[in-house]
């Protein structure tokens, strides 16, 4: 069992647009508060052994300029890669990496905060707005991506102690399919809705019939 409204309400999602470099970037960012040191928190988004019990097993040489390949997903380099100092009055930490998957190419930051005896995460995915695929994207949306990476912060969760229940990578993919699953998706995509109607890049009807399609394609299900 896993707290499924916990997980969906503990996660603030964001949509925008902006230019990088003269470059149109669709930016999608997830943020949540994990109770947990931020010295575990970096250790568990870093190290192969610890991403593979919460995401997906990961290889290659984990380093700053190194190659990380997901297994059946995103491989990439890693373009920066800074620790919680000690020495420091706020302690940060963050990473970033190309993300390539299906001959494309976006990128991740991953950013850490300390916060007392916790931690914030935020994601942040971009992606060069003219390289979407025009039919995807007004299919699906940013949930296409962001509910994955919900899916990835419910593992995170789960692993730290953020919610309660027990869901291993490997149970992730039939669990979809269970009523539990599909209630998770749900809000993921709903969530995502949300984020992306109050960005004002479209309107609410819109941003729902993108979830609903959303929703069905990670579910099975019909909207």
């Amino acid at each position: 069992m896993v707290d499924v409204p916990a997980q969906l309400a503990a996660v603030t999602r964001a949509f925008r647009t902006e230019k990088r470099d003269g470059v149109l970037m669709n930016v999608q960012t997830l943020e949540q508060d994990y109770p947990a040191p931020i010295d575990d928190v970096w250790e568990a988004v870093t190290s192969a052994e610890r991403i593979g019990s919460w995401f997906q097993p990961v290889g290659g040489d984990l380093q700053l300029g190194g190659t990380y390949q997901i297994e059946g997903n995103a491989g990439g380099t890693i373009l920066t890669c800074a620790p919680p100092a000690d020495d420091a009055a706020e302690r940060t930490a963050e990473y970033s990496a190309t993300w390539e998957f299906g001959g494309g190419i976006s990128w991740i930051a991953v950013r850490l905060t300390a916060l007392g005896e916790g931690t914030r995460v935020e994601l942040e995915h971009s992606a060069h707005a003219e390289q979407e695929s025009t039919e995807f994207w007004d299919t699906y949306g940013p949930g296409a991506t962001g509910v994955g990476w919900d899916g990835g912060l419910l593992g995170l969760s789960l692993h730290l102690g953020g919610v309660e229940g027990s869901l291993s990578p490997q149970e992730a993919e039939a669990w979809a399919g269970t009523e539990e699953g599909r209630s998770f998706y749900r809000g993921s995509a709903d969530g995502w809705a949300v984020a992306h109607a109050a960005s004002g890049a479209v309107d609410a009807e819109t941003a729902q019939r993108q979830a609903d399609t959303t929703y069905a394609f990670y579910t099975g299900a019909g909207a």
